[in-house]
């Protein structure tokens, strides 16, 4: 176990609904909180951030899936209709869907913040999504980490738990110009292992949280998406 920083009774919690890691976690991630999803390409860092999302539309909350990668939304309907946790009237209705291509390419980092900041006002969310964080560090090299502290200080100030996700190169285990400024850290990775990959899930840290520690077996799913095995190592 690990205890990721003093203990608070007082500190309210938001189930992930990906099957198995509320349990890691005492309950859920922190809420308000700023959560880094982190892993390689095809880990699963999509699934995860959009099953965080409808566990909140299951319960009657609002999200705000932000993404970086000039994506429209009927791709993103595609993407996530392989999965049964997934309704499509979930859409412009209880999550909110948001293409931030446009504004990245103008190259200006603080009228990105204006604009996702205007469009948290309008939405109301208690969940928040960024996919992936780490192309705005592609475009923003100069000042991505003010605009990180930036964006992360304004995020907690909202009354909303975000989750960004976080490419990763072939053994790194997460972007270091992030990490310093999130509250939790997932980590998912894939391991070459008697001629199979395999898919792990870990918790690297969780600001007041006695969280479990190690490598934990992950699946996905058509049914749940990211589901977290028993399995631990």
């Amino acid at each position: 176990m690990n205890d990721g920083g003093p203990e608070r009774a007082d500190l309210v919690r938001i189930p992930t609904g990906i099957p198995g890691l509320d349990e890691m976690i005492e309950g859920g991630f922190p809420f308000p909180s700023v959560i880094l999803a982190t892993g390689t390409a095809g880990t699963g860092k999509t699934t995860f951030a959009l099953r965080f999302l409808c566990e909140g539309a299951k319960r009657g909350e609002q999200g705000l899936f932000f993404t970086t990668l000039s994506e429209p939304t009927q791709w993103m309907l595609r993407f996530s209709s392989q999965f049964e946790f997934m309704r499509p009237e979930y859409f412009d209705n209880e999550i909110v869907y948001e293409d931030l291509g446009d504004h990245l390419r103008a190259g200006d980092s603080a009228k990105l913040l204006e604009v996702m900041e205007a469009r948290i006002a309008e939405v109301v969310p208690q969940r928040i999504v960024i996919d992936p964080i780490t192309v705005v560090g592609e475009m923003f090299k100069d000042d991505y980490r003010t605009f990180l502290f930036d964006l992360t200080n304004r995020l907690k100030n909202w009354n909303a738990t975000t989750v960004l996700t976080g490419e990763v190169r072939p053994g790194e285990m997460y972007p270091p110009e992030i990490s310093y400024a999130v509250d939790g850290i997932v980590l998912l990775h894939l391991a070459e292992e008697l001629g199979a990959r395999r898919k792990y899930l870990e918790v690297l840290k969780m600001r007041g949280t006695n969280h479990q520690t190690g490598k934990h077996s992950i699946d996905i799913s058509r049914k749940d998406g990211i589901v977290v095995l028993k399995a631990r190592f």
